[in-house]
């Protein structure tokens, strides 16, 4: 459950909020259907989550406002993103407005969640610490493994499914299909264990749209050759990425390193969304 779902859900006990949401969109706009916010009376509350900003979340929160005074009703309603608003995005927004309460909590769950995309991070050294920091914002279900119990921060084990594993390889086989796979173990000798059972399984089953390994290139031509001489093929080892990260970004700083992951990450689900669509 993301954070700001998590905050919707904590502060409804003790007051309602207007749930603004949109439904639809035509043109250039700030945000997709399904993005949403809520709004309480008491402006001193922040407000959670967002459709847009600019004159178009302006306006939607004194909407929201009306309805929590009484003096709107719930409704949907058709904002232009032009002259009249100020935004030169051109298009057109579509918001629905609704009270909540704290009864509506468990109905809210479901229709807030984000679909979210499988990732496995292999390793909780200073690169995966700073890539959860990372990818806890973004719509990924992280499943973070080490071989070392202890080594998880115990801050964020809510949020994250941690597996200790041992031997870390192990835990490959139980990933959920459709996971994308990080790899960035403690030891090169781990990493190369955990990249030889992702391809075994991309072999057999074909479900792991992207493994990514951390290293430099002279890292990774040494593991193909390890890897060739297990029988994996040219055409398998393709399948891994590496080095990662997007492209041109030289900096080894791991929260530098953390962003042009998840940069890359999202290039991956994104693209793939689309071709869907």
């Amino acid at each position: 459950m993301n954070p700001e779902l998590q905050s919707l859900l904590a502060r409804l006990p003790t007051q309602d909020a207007v749930l603004v949401r949109v439904l639809a969109t035509r043109g250039s706009v700030p945000r997709d259907s399904g993005a949403w916010m809520a709004v309480w009376a008491d402006a001193a509350l922040p407000v959670l989550g967002t459709v847009g900003g600019g004159r178009l979340e302006l306006d939607a929160i004194a909407q929201a406002r009306a309805l929590l005074a009484g003096t709107a009703a719930p409704a949907v309603r058709r904002f232009a993103l032009g002259p009249a608003l100020g935004q030169c995005c051109g298009g057109e927004v579509h918001l629905q407005f609704e009270r909540v309460t704290a009864a509506d909590g468990t109905a809210l769950v479901p229709r807030l969640t984000e679909v979210t995309t499988p990732l496995a991070l292999f390793g909780a050294g200073h690169v995966g610490r700073a890539l959860v920091q990372v990818l806890l914002t973004l719509p990924f279900q992280l499943t973070w493994i080490d071989s070392r119990d202890e080594v998880f921060p115990a801050e964020w084990t809510a949020q994250v499914v941690c597996e200790h594993s041992d031997p870390v390889q192990r835990a490959v086989a139980d990933l959920v299909p459709q996971t994308r796979v990080l790899v960035m173990s403690f030891s090169h000798a781990e990493d190369l264990e955990i990249v030889a059972a992702c391809l075994q399984r991309q072999r057999t089953r074909a479900d792991l749209p992207y493994v990514g390994l951390i290293g430099s290139h002279s890292k990774w031509a040494r593991f193909q050759a390890r890897l060739r001489e297990r029988g994996f093929s040219d055409a398998e080892l393709a399948h891994i990425t590496c080095p990662i990260g997007i492209d041109g970004i030289a900096d080894k700083r791991p929260a530098v390193i953390a962003v042009a992951v998840a940069a890359q990450l999202l290039q991956g689900c994104c693209g793939a969304a689309a071709a869907q669509a």
